[in-house]
């Protein structure tokens, strides 16, 4: 059986968060079925919508969407569909920063950038600085930015503890992440803002990819490090 919201404000962030799916795959964002959505209930916000595993972005409806705790992202309920498999790190991003909504896509110049930045065992960053869209980020300070590039660690737990742990620790650090090899997540207030978010920070691994032979890569600030690890 498919996950049916009971309220009407449910039924809205379900359908809310099938277009946006649809609009992002047909931008060649979310191809197949990769990329996960997700946004807090309005009327119950410790509880969030994620879009489910393994189906096809550009085919999918509001029943397909699954329930989770936004602190834990465990299922509320049983059903057919289970929640994306990335589900903790959107667990860890509302947990750290009271965010409302999370995109997780692969749009192609955030991915290259976060394949390009990568460091196998540590968590680093990627400075961008002067570009004008830094603004639409809503950062303390607009004129420039470190974009975190955490290990694609096989156990997604371990991304999102990462996560966690590097978000608590920079408080003013960018709306977004990028995972090594894989792609960009990005949040924001509202499923609006999240996806806004997401098209600068997209566009903005695109002009560095333009203007720059090589990225400015360094150790991110108090990030944990894997390498000394057992």
């Amino acid at each position: 059986m498919s996950y049916a919201p009971s309220t009407a404000a449910g039924r809205q962030t379900a359908q809310q968060l099938a277009d946006i799916s649809r609009s992002l795959y047909e931008r060649g964002w979310m191809p197949g079925t990769s990329g996960n959505i997700s946004m807090r209930l309005p009327d119950d916000p410790g509880r969030a919508l994620i879009t489910a595993s393994g189906l096809d972005k550009g085919e999918l409806t509001a029943r397909d969407v699954v329930e989770v705790d936004a602190r834990t992202g465990r299922a509320s309920h049983p059903g057919r569909h289970r929640p994306s498999a990335e589900t903790s790190i959107h667990a860890a991003v509302y947990r750290v920063t009271g965010a409302r909504a999370v995109i997780h896509v692969h749009s192609p110049y955030a991915t290259v950038v976060a394949h390009r930045a990568a460091v196998l065992d540590a968590v680093f960053s990627v400075r961008v600085d002067r570009f004008e869209l830094l603004k639409g980020l809503g950062l303390k300070d607009p004129t420039f930015t470190d974009l975190p590039v955490f290990p694609n660690w096989p156990q997604v737990d371990r991304i999102a503890d990462d996560v966690a742990a590097h978000l608590a620790a920079d408080r003013e650090g960018p709306p977004g992440l990028l995972l090594a090899d894989h792609g960009i997540t990005a949040w924001g207030d509202s499923l609006g803002q999240a996806k806004n978010r997401l098209e600068c920070l997209e566009s903005l691994c695109q002009l560095l990819l333009l203007s720059q032979p090589e990225l400015h890569v360094s150790r991110a600030a108090q990030a944990p490090d894997h390498r000394t690890a057992p």
